[in-house]
This record gives structure tokens, C-alpha cells and sequence, in this order.
């Protein structure tokens, strides 16, 4: 592992390569020890699941999204609206995530 995980629960990322290319959306999950990030409606898998009437469960097909490598998937920056790499800028004892592209800061919006 050769540098910090630059990708956070809440940023917006595209697909660059595999069968989902091109998509777009929120991470859910970031997994820094297998380097990987669950993004929500990508890389969706059916799990075929058995009714368990103990635990209130119905049977059926059910989606979840899977894990996706990190090299996979770009961040999109909020300002350009564009897929793009990050840079950290310190400035008097912060430290901040950064477009490659812009230059603008990247927040991250926590849901409430």
C-alpha cells in the first residue's frame, strides 16, 4: 500500500474500467485493508436467499452491491462535475483534499 486511501464514505465516484463503466455513485463503504469501496448501484450481485420464518425473513432473489477495487473508480469533483485525482493541501494545521484538475477543496456532505 503505497500512500493513503484518498476515497471516503459519501464522495461521488465514476466507474472508469469493467462491466460497469461509466457509472456514477455515492460510496458506502470503504474497506482499507482489501482495497476496496462498496458503491451504492454498482456492481450489483443476486443472492438467492431460503425464507426463515424464525428470523421474520422472506425468500427471494435479493441485490447488494459488491466490492469494487480502488483503482476502478475515480473521485468526481463537486466543482467541475468531472472524474479527477486528489491532492492533500496543508494549510496551518489542516489538512484538506484537494482536485487535481480545479483546485477546489472536496467535501464530503455527511448524511444526517
Amino acid at each position: 500500500m503505497a500512500g493513503g486511501i484518498r476515497l471516503r464514505k459519501g464522495d461521488e465516484v465514476m466507474v472508469i474500467t469493467g462491466k460497469d463503466r461509466g457509472k456514477r455513485g455515492r460510496v458506502q463503504e470503504v474497506r482499507p485493508r482489501d482495497q476496496t469501496v462498496v458503491v451504492a448501484g454498482v456492481n450489483i450481485a443476486k443472492h438467492h436467499t431460503k425464507p426463515n420464518p424464525a428470523k421474520n425473513q422472506k425468500g427471494g432473489i435479493v441485490e447488494q452491491p459488491m466490492p469494487l477495487g480502488l483503482g476502478k473508480v475515480m473521485v468526481i469533483c463537486p466543482h467541475c462535475g468531472k472524474p479527477t485525482r486528489i491532492a492533500h493541501r496543508t494549510e496551518e494545521d489542516t489538512k484538506e483534499r484537494v482536485c487535481k484538475r480545479c483546485g477546489e477543496p472536496i467535501v464530503v456532505e455527511q448524511p444526517a
